[in-house]
């Protein structure tokens, strides 16, 4: 077993803005978690408060976003603010929320991750239960199309990912990325969500991205980026890499090794989630007593 310290924010911070899909401004508080519980929402607005835990368990859909759930409660793109707490090194948060969805803010986790430095992080003494690191022991993937998502067994958590785009502003983008707060903070939080021009009417008329404009996400037509400049020549798979991270997030604590991914989505991420967690809790299962 992986021995590693386990951290939760020093002081709280607030943030307010509008949710991607749902158009509605919320509000949400992130608090230190001192009970290691790790990382979970609060639906503050709701009689009882509920609490939806960051988990696989609580995945309801994966449509454009990551959304979670218990009973009558939902959140919503819950992906960049996991992946700033989880980049970041944040294991254990309390994050209080009065409406049904995270606000995107400025399309990246950069707000999230600058939130997060200002306040600080600090160590919880001890060793918990439900914190249990681990490493990828065998390679794991799923797959659709030509799409997939694999963790192979490496002596480092790293993350590489591809996308390829028929548009010339993105065609086809490779980045890869050593887990690493620091590089998380400047290499990947700053990549801001994107779609593409032909697809917005359609997005709108599901009853989707309600709340998206060229303030939150960057949007790619034919001829290029309605809204340059980019933060990076290839700040769309820097998002993706973004987006796994968060949707990794919720096996608790990310598994040591290298996860690769090409043409996926927050299905195929969850669908990987999926298999590690089914994976680890046979290989709990079948170890000998000591």
């Amino acid at each position: 077993m992986i021995i590693n310290s386990e951290y939760t924010l020093k002081e709280a911070f607030t943030c307010s803005g509008v949710g991607l899909h749902t158009g509605v401004m919320t509000t949400v508080r992130v608090l230190p978690e001192n009970l290691r519980e790790g990382r979970y929402f609060v639906r503050v607005d709701l009689p009882e408060t509920p609490i939806i835990p960051a988990q696989l368990k609580s995945v309801l859909s994966t449509t454009l976003s990551t959304e979670l759930g218990i009973s009558n409660a939902t959140i919503r793109t819950v992906e960049h603010l996991l992946a700033a707490l989880t980049g970041m090194g944040i294991d254990h948060a309390r994050i209080e929320i009065d409406g049904p969805e995270v606000p995107l803010l400025d399309g990246s986790a950069q707000p999230w991750v600058e939130a997060i430095a200002t306040v600080g992080r600090q160590t919880l003494e001890g060793q918990s239960q439900k914190f249990n690191p681990f490493k990828i022991t065998r390679p794991i993937s799923v797959q659709q199309g030509d799409g997939f998502v694999a963790a192979f067994p490496a002596s480092e958590t790293r993350f590489t990912y591809g996308i390829d785009f028929s548009v010339p502003a993105i065609g086809n983008q490779w980045y890869s990325y050593t887990a690493n707060p620091e590089i998380f903070a400047t290499e990947i939080a700053p990549a801001r969500t994107f779609t593409l021009e032909e697809q917005v009417e359609q997005l709108r008329q599901a009853g989707l991205i309600k709340g998206g404009s060229l303030d939150n996400a960057i949007v790619c037509g034919h001829s290029g980026w309605l809204n340059p400049p980019l933060r990076y020549a290839n700040e769309p798979v820097r998002h993706k890499i973004l987006d796994l991270v968060g949707d990794l997030s919720l096996l608790g604590v990310i598994p040591q090794a290298h996860y690769v991914a090409y043409k996926a989505g927050h299905h195929l991420h969850v669908q990987l989630v999926q298999e590690i967690h089914q994976d680890q809790k046979l290989t709990v299962e079948c170890s000998p007593e000591p």
